[in-house]
């Protein structure tokens, strides 16, 4: 591709080999000093006990074992289905017990360790379709499509900035099965890599798909076979109109920062690799105060404005799990809360969260990775869901299973 056509949104990459990349990892003693710490930090939070992310302490009895009415056996199927094309060899790599540590040990990035699980690009086709159908069965049809783009768009910016061809590619995601999949015994799966890392939990009708990081630099693809993709539309103008709706003093508690200028924002807005976004990879003990506007506060308008906007990012589940979520999220809806960072306008960057005892939602407008813009665009993209007060990757309803059913009373939420 000539010169002249790389870049995006005026920006030019940043220089050739830039990052010590090796296929789907960094080469830790060849990364610059920030970045190399901030995963060596990522890398020790996996050694601590998991609690959740909470608000200071744990608020139990969120999320009870129970019968939702509806059926998971299709997803259960089409695992077995995978495992049933898988060697020996893929089995030991890709196939991991329910309760294993290695849920943990993921990055939106790419690791400085060893990852686990087994690799879609070195898959032939009939197995990545094995394992995509899982996804499929796991998901909405959009949700399922949204997790396809993320994949793609990784391949597009390989072509944005004619650079890591060998690495930013469509199929460069880990996927692991955790325990026998089952319509009644817990079980799950992991697909992670670049800009991608969902975490599906299964317990009879109950699914946990958290945490769920979904990015892209760029959002839409201007180049390329997927020329037209798009993401990350709804959830970008659904969070504008929640702010649209704000009257002043509203709009005085909501908003924590009025810019995105780095220059001008306290450290905990401004991580060197993650940005605003507080959630993220090794976040998974984080303590996480609530901040902004409550929704106890809200008029009735403005509260549906802000479940139309979890919606979006609920609506990754299938239909009757978007149900059996959305009900849950009603339940705490006085006690939500919604905070920006930015302008709020057509134009520039914006952070928001949305945070509740049973869900956590950042969006973020990130600076340039690949791409030399310094500053937040609205081009490049981070967005995540949590679970937070110990259930993401279903972790409570697994330690609940496991006392009730398996006399494991020394099981805990918390593992390394």
């Amino acid at each position: 591709m000539p010169e002249t056509h790389l870049g995006y949104g005026g920006y030019p990459p940043r220089p050739r080999g830039r990052f010590p990349i090796v296929r789907d990892r960094f080469h830790a003693d060849r990364l610059a000093d920030v970045p190399r710490a901030v995963f060596e930090g990522v890398q020790e939070s996996f050694k601590v006990p998991f609690v959740g992310i909470t608000t200071g302490a744990i608020r139990s009895g969120l999320f009870p074992v129970r019968d939702t009415g509806l059926s998971t056996r299709g997803m259960a199927d089409a695992a077995l289905s995978y495992l049933a094309g898988l060697t020996s060899e893929q089995r030991e790599a890709g196939v991991l017990p329910v309760d294993a540590s290695e849920w943990r040990r993921w990055t939106n990035a790419f690791p400085i360790w060893v990852p686990h699980g087994l690799l879609l690009e070195d898959m032939p086709t009939s197995q990545r379709e094995a394992a995509m159908a899982i996804v499929r069965e796991s998901m909405s049809a959009r949700g399922a499509r949204e997790t396809r783009d993320c994949m793609r768009a990784n391949a597009v910016l390989a072509q944005v900035i004619g650079d890591y061809e060998d690495a930013l590619t469509e199929w460069m995601y880990r996927f692991t099965i955790f325990g026998e999949p089952s319509p009644a015994e817990p079980w799950g799966w992991q697909l992670i890599g670049h800009h991608l890392d969902v975490h599906c939990f299964v317990l009879g009708g109950q699914l946990v798909l958290t945490p769920s990081f979904m990015g892209a630099e760029a959002r839409v693809a201007d180049r390329g076979p997927y020329a037209g993709m798009r993401l990350f539309d709804d959830e970008e103008m659904l969070g504008l109109a929640v702010m649209a709706s704000l009257d002043g003093t509203q709009r005085d508690r909501a908003v924590l920062f009025p810019t995105m200028n780095a220059s001008e924002l306290p450290t905990y807005l401004n991580h060197p690799t993650e940005g605003r976004m507080r959630t993220g990879a090794g976040a998974d003990n984080l303590v996480l105060p609530y901040e902004g506007v409550v929704a106890a506060d809200m008029s009735d308008s403005q509260r549906h404005l802000l479940l139309e906007l979890i919606a979006v990012y609920v609506g990754r589940l299938t239909p009757g799990q978007q149900h059996v979520r959305m009900n849950e999220i009603e339940s705490h809806l006085d006690e939500t809360y919604f905070a920006w960072v930015g302008a709020a306008n057509d134009r520039d960057p914006f952070y928001y969260k949305i945070h509740s005892p049973v869900i956590v939602v950042e969006f973020d407008h990130h600076a340039g990775v690949f791409l030399s813009n310094n500053e937040p665009q609205r081009f490049h993209v981070h967005t995540i869901v949590r679970t937070p007060n110990g259930n993401d990757y279903g972790r409570d309803l697994l330690r609940q299973h496991y006392q009730r059913n398996h006399r494991r009373a020394d099981f805990s939420v918390g593992m390394p």
